[in-house]
């Protein structure tokens, strides 16, 4: 089995245990033992023989047509964005069978995130690895100053009791579920981020094994400014060259947001500005120890 075949079959077993008879119309059955929907049935919906929808399953098929595809998108009810994986796991694009290296950031995205100083700006490849972040960025998240720090890692280092909130993890499926919407599986990156977290998290080995597949775009957080306080904060997510991505943090005029940035900047000048004075104290001492001499 080919590992473009096994991940295919992977996907169509995960997303065939999520969808219920009812869901597709069928009667509800007491005696019925498997959560999701049978093989049968999904070849039934997909208008594809049973016999075939087995080889997928067991990744021993041809590359399946266009026809079949949209017949098991419609079977396992998959939205637009989980369509589009399904049909890049089964018509794969020669880019995938060549990793490609890892682009740096261009100059023009340097500037922008740098001359962006009013809303905090990072920018994050297809594996969440942050690659810059502006100013205001790095005083409302300080860690984004360690070396490879990548948004999914970070998600899963939230202590086990805060795991039991809905939110914490709507934003942690969110996360994983855009992992492997733009990740490309022969990426050792990727498979460095998937095996860590597979190994030592549980949370993340159950949303995996999901195979939800989905892009950030847009979105609703809390988060705690340290020295201000707890807030929702409003984030875009911008595709831009090179297979980056920008997050732009967003505040409407009086919100929380709006407030907790004015606060990051004044303490963020306030700094600059010690900073300065230091800088002119020393090379003054430096001045008056040449005259001295």
């Amino acid at each position: 089995m080919s590992s473009t075949a096994r991940r295919l079959a992977d996907f169509l077993r995960a997303r065939r245990a999520q969808v219920t008879p009812e869901d597709v119309g069928y009667p509800r059955d007491p005696f019925r033992r498997v959560n999701g929907l049978r093989r049968e049935e999904v070849a039934d919906l997909a208008d594809i023989s049973l016999e075939y929808y087995t080889r997928l399953e067991q990744g021993r098929a041809n590359q399946p047509s266009e026809h079949v595809l949209a017949g098991l998108a419609r079977a396992l009810l998959l939205d637009e964005n989980a369509t589009v994986y399904l049909y890049r796991l089964a018509l794969p694009s020669p880019r995938l069978t060549v990793v490609e290296a890892p682009k740096p950031v261009s100059e023009l995205l340097v500037r922008l995130a740098e001359q962006s100083s009013d809303l905090p700006v990072y920018i994050f490849d297809r594996n969440q690895d942050i690659l810059l972040a502006n100013d205001l960025a790095r005083a409302l998240f300080p860690t984004l100053a360690e070396a490879k720090y990548n948004n999914v890692i970070a998600v899963f280092l939230a202590p086990t009791k805060s795991r039991d909130v809905e939110r914490w993890r709507s934003i942690a499926r969110g996360a994983v579920a855009a992992l492997r919407f733009h990740g490309d599986p022969t990426d050792p990156r990727m498979q460095e981020i998937v095996g860590e977290l597979s190994v030592r998290d549980a949370d993340f080995r159950a949303m995996w094994a999901d195979h939800e597949a989905q892009p950030l775009t847009a979105g609703t957080s809390p988060l705690s400014v340290v020295d201000f306080g707890v807030g929702e904060f409003d984030w875009q997510i911008l595709n831009v060259p090179d297979g980056h991505f920008m997050m732009v943090w967003l505040a409407a005029p009086g919100s929380f947001a709006a407030a907790a940035f004015e606060f990051l900047r004044r303490k963020l000048h306030t700094e600059a500005g010690e900073s300065q004075y230091v800088a002119s104290g020393q090379v003054a001492e430096l001045d008056a120890i040449d005259e001295a001499s």
